[in-house]
């Protein structure tokens, strides 16, 4: 699962400390911050692919954290994966009501959550765990860094070919310029919102097929999705 970005949310400081080393050790991109109140601002600044989040830390409670995470349109899509030492039925149904996705009871062992993690990746992002992923006519396989159209192989830009990818990963959903060039640029990357247009227009054009419609839509004020035609 090398590159995805984890969101632990954890007030442990001794079971904190293990998780992270062991999703470093699994090639993940881990951020830690024991309160709530942390969490939320760390992922306004960079989107997670995932959030592991417990019930009980500083500040803003963590089914607080959920349901505000929910209610942003930039987290709302963001799996989370709740932890708990609360094991009536009542809370847990809480949690998942409230948007968890998946939910782990203290104790626990560290290889069921770094399972439960990886199975939840796999099914949110195909990419990140090595699978092929399609839409419409366009297969992308990120093990072979290989992308095809009606069975032609395409030739595709390294930056185009990742802005490929984050767009398969979620078709049909509008990303603006600034998400696009947080999430495939990076957060730290001074480019301007208009250089993401120049790529649009790039990749638009590397994955040109005669005969085949324009999967790239464009939609007003708003930004870019990718639509199965």
């Amino acid at each position: 699962m090398s590159g995805a970005k984890l969101l632990l949310v954890e007030d442990d400081p001794a079971l904190s400390e293990l998780l992270v080393y062991r999703f470093q050790n699994e090639g993940y991109d881990i951020r830690a911050t024991p309160d709530g109140d942390d969490a939320l601002i760390l992922a306004s600044e960079d989107t997670p692919d995932l959030v592991v989040l417990d019930w009980m830390i500083e500040g803003t409670s963590g089914i607080e954290v959920c349901r505000r995470l929910r209610r942003d349109k930039t987290t709302a899509h963001v799996p989370i994966i709740m932890l708990t030492a609360r094991e009536a039925e009542d809370d847990r149904i809480r949690g998942l009501e409230t948007g968890a996705d998946d939910y782990l009871t203290k104790p626990f062992s560290p290889r069921e959550l770094l399972a439960r993690v990886a199975a939840v990746m796999r099914r949110v992002r195909p990419a990140l765990a090595g699978e092929m992923i399609a839409v419409g006519d366009i297969a992308l396989d990120p093990a072979a860094h290989k992308v095809t159209r009606l069975g032609q192989e395409l030739q595709v830009g390294p930056t185009e070919y990742r802005l490929l990818q984050y767009l398969m990963e979620s078709p049909g959903r509008v990303f603006s310029r600034g998400q696009l060039l947080d999430n495939v640029w990076g957060t730290s990357s001074e480019i301007e919102l208009r250089t993401v247009d120049v790529h649009i227009r790039r990749l638009r054009k590397a994955i040109a097929v005669e005969g085949a419609a324009d999967p790239i839509r464009t939609v007003r004020s708003a930004g870019y999705s990718l639509e199965a035609v």
